[in-house]
């Protein structure tokens, strides 16, 4: 639903009295969703679906790690036992709150430091979608 034209592009001249020209307006996607994917390795630990209309923010994002810390214990004993996962996310706002960092801090989770301003080295990029696209 993307338009091209921009509103400089699309004017017309009409007359006095005419009525004006219907112009469609983008709405929202009925269809798109926000994914929340987490992986290592050997593949996709825990994946989780953004509810409609639900913004990522803090509170969400600590909800969706404490659903991670579930899935590594089950998915990955060996590295849940040893305690020797660590996750890796960028400087968003949500990732880098007080909240967050504390909730890693209190569950002893290791942060790998993103370096800031390098959204080219987003993991998903290289790791995971080349992965999905195969299947």
């Amino acid at each position: 639903m993307y338009d091209v034209e921009t509103k400089m592009q699309s004017s017309q001249w009409m007359g006095k009295g005419s009525p004006r020209p219907k112009k469609a307006r983008m709405s929202r996607s009925k269809i798109k969703v926000m994914l929340v994917v987490f992986f290592d390795w050997k593949g996709i630990v825990h994946h989780e679906f953004v509810p409609r209309g639900q913004m990522v923010n803090k509170q969400l994002y600590q909800e969706v790690l404490a659903h991670l810390r579930d899935d590594v214990r089950r998915k990955r004993p060996e590295l849940w036992e040893n305690q020797t996962w660590i996750l890796h996310h960028d400087n968003a706002p949500a990732h880098a709150s007080l909240l967050i960092r504390s909730y890693m801090a209190k569950h002893h989770t290791s942060v790998v430091p993103h370096p800031p301003y390098f959204p080219d080295l987003a993991a998903a990029a290289f790791f995971c979608f080349p992965n999905l696209k195969q299947h």
